[in-house]
């Protein structure tokens, strides 16, 4: 599940969220590994419960992700927690204990949602429980993001194009969503994804937090690579947003989009960012274009576990009233 590029040797999984799942009768499986960096983490989830938390090494090898399990039907997830800037993790094979057998694979679910994000979405410095804000491998975990709990209460098939830092104009880095939302892996640009693959019924599309920092960062190398020394007009920046959600909106003409915002300090009382997304909407004239914004949280840093759990109660309370599915 998730953009994953499939090959008769291994499949790649690079973006947040991304996971093979299998089904299988018996007592434990391993699989063959090999990760670029050895940066990635993934959870481990047997019959719906995640059972470990384990960091894939730059060998190839095999892990064992679950053993001495009753002899019966089960069924087995492994689910990338970090995202594709952290590197790619190849999987060659499942490999099943002597007597067990693979059983049919598990049918499609019946909702699809893909979110496009930035770091909140990512599940940045979530385990990060020192409020120092790390951002680092070992604290990020998109398992406990409000997307993929939104996903997982709706018992939707999930797909996430996030990476942290990442703007709609501009970005800490070079690359800006509208660069970047068509990947299989992002650093690879000539792998573009194939969006007849997978057609949600709903996008939700959470991004400019790293925008409205950056506008007001004129001595930032990105600001000067996208701007020169004038930062952007607020008709500027609604039509730059509008051209995204057109952009989405062509790859998937019969979806749902709801244009989302925070919930960190560009959703905060007088910002003027929620006004950019909601006029953008208006502007847009699609009675299946939505905005929601997400109060601010008004701690500091980016969303916490609880701060999580309350963002995906918001959203799946806003999906409840206003999608029909």
């Amino acid at each position: 599940m998730g953009r994953v590029d499939i090959q008769p040797e291994r499949t790649m999984l690079a973006w947040s969220g991304t996971s093979a799942k299998i089904n299988f009768n018996g007592t434990g499986v391993k699989a063959v590994l090999q990760d670029e960096g050895g940066n990635n983490y993934y959870n481990v989830i047997i019959d719906g419960t995640v059972t470990q938390r384990i960091q894939i090494d730059a060998q190839k090898h095999a892990y064992t992700l679950a053993a001495n399990l009753p002899k019966a039907n089960h069924t087995l997830e492994l689910f990338k927690l970090t995202e594709w800037a952290m590197g790619k993790t190849w999987l060659y094979e499942f490999d099943l204990d002597a007597g067990s057998a693979l059983l049919a694979a598990p049918a499609i679910k019946k909702h699809k949602i893909e979110f496009f994000g930035n770091s909140i979405t990512c599940g940045f410095a979530v385990l990060d429980t020192t409020g120092k804000d790390r951002g680092s491998a070992p604290y990020e975990d998109n398992y406990q993001s409000y997307a993929a709990i939104t996903a997982r209460h709706f018992d939707a098939e999930y797909y996430c194009t996030a990476r942290s830092g990442i703007g709609v104009l501009v970005s800490w880095f070079p690359q800006i969503m509208p660069e970047m939302y068509d990947k299989v892996d992002p650093s690879n640009l000539q792998l573009k994804w194939d969006f007849t693959r997978y057609t949600p019924d709903l996008v939700v599309i959470n991004l400019f937090q790293n925008d409205s920092w950056l506008v007001e960062h004129p001595e930032h190398p990105e600001f000067k690579a996208r701007f020169g020394d004038k930062k952007p007009t607020p008709a500027q920046i609604v039509a730059a947003y509008q051209s995204f959600v057109k952009t989405i909106r062509s790859k998937y003409p019969k979806a749902q989009i709801i244009c989302a915002l925070g919930s960190m300090d560009a959703s905060r009382e007088g910002s003027p960012w929620p006004g950019y997304i909601k006029q953008a909407v208006v502007g847009l004239k699609d009675k299946s274009i939505q905005s929601f914004i997400f109060p601010a949280k008004n701690t500091p840093g980016h969303p916490s576990k609880k701060e999580q759990m309350d963002m995906a109660n918001q959203l799946i309370g806003f999906i409840d009233k206003n999608v029909k599915w």
